[in-house]
């Protein structure tokens, strides 16, 4: 099992504050204990769990977005598959906002040789696509969030409604047709709102996991959403529903 499949798996384990030994994790793991003691070290330096002698602790509750560098890893190919999709959707020369998220930081690495004009709405991206020798990069003001490096507050939303876009690209906690896009984080969702309020055309991308859950804020319903970017491993009946509901489903 690999490093970032196995980390996921004790995270999930551990979930609303349970408790599991170094030899549990092993066993359901089928990884060494001392490999397991070098995963628990590195979690709880994301503060997703807490250390104990011999075991550890979870500290994400439901409704808790796992560390960005966690996500990073999760469905890395679909991620990327969704990235070159949506860049086939952008012409050359738009201007686009691109939100936060691990998905939008593949799609920015997706568009670092276009020739377009590009705000991030976080630092990984901002740092993916400076230095690129025909894009032109707008940076926002705001306050970016500790390890999600997402830009968020009155200056982020601010440089929004200054701007119109051609095309906003926007990441999402949860996405279904009957409760639309949403977020974990509610001044996360008021960033998104501000893109979407900014743009002529909003792309909502989502690997197939997001499709089938909600979070907490809402960020707009799928009647919002132009387009719809997800992988082949998209259930179909989520999928449908959006479909019913006039948005245009893309698989990558």
């Amino acid at each position: 099992m690999a490093g970032t499949d196995r980390m996921r798996q004790i995270t999930d384990a551990l979930r609303e504050g349970a408790e599991r030994s170094v030899s549990e994790l092993a066993a359901l793991t089928g990884a060494s204990e001392m490999t397991i003691r070098r995963d628990l070290e590195a979690l709880a330096d994301q503060g997703v769990l807490e250390r104990y002698r011999g075991g550890a602790r979870g500290l994400l509750l439901r409704g808790q977005e796992p560390p960005f560098a966690l996500r990073a890893q999760d469905a890395l190919e679909a991620k990327r598959r969704i990235a070159a999709e949506v860049s086939a959707l952008i012409a050359d020369g738009e201007s686009v906002v691109l939100d936060s998220g691990t998905t939008c930081l593949e799609v920015a690495r997706a568009l670092r040789d276009r020739r377009l004009t590009v705000m991030p709405l976080s630092l990984h991206a901002a740092n993916e696509l400076t230095g690129a020798p025909q894009l032109t990069l707008l940076l926002p003001g705001g306050q970016p969030r500790p390890g999600e490096l997402a830009l968020t507050g009155p200056l982020t939303e601010v440089s929004l409604a200054a701007l119109r876009f051609d095309t906003a690209v926007i990441g999402c906690c949860g996405l279904t047709a009957a409760d639309g896009l949403t977020a974990y984080d509610l001044a996360d969702a008021a960033v998104k709102r501000a893109a979407i309020a900014s743009s002529r055309r909003v792309i909502a991308v989502a690997d197939a996991s997001k499709l089938t859950g909600s979070a907490l804020a809402l960020v707009a319903p799928a009647t919002a959403l132009h387009c719809v970017v997800t992988d082949q491993d998209a259930p179909e009946g989520p999928v449908r529903q959006l479909i019913a509901a006039g948005v245009t489903v893309r698989r990558a």
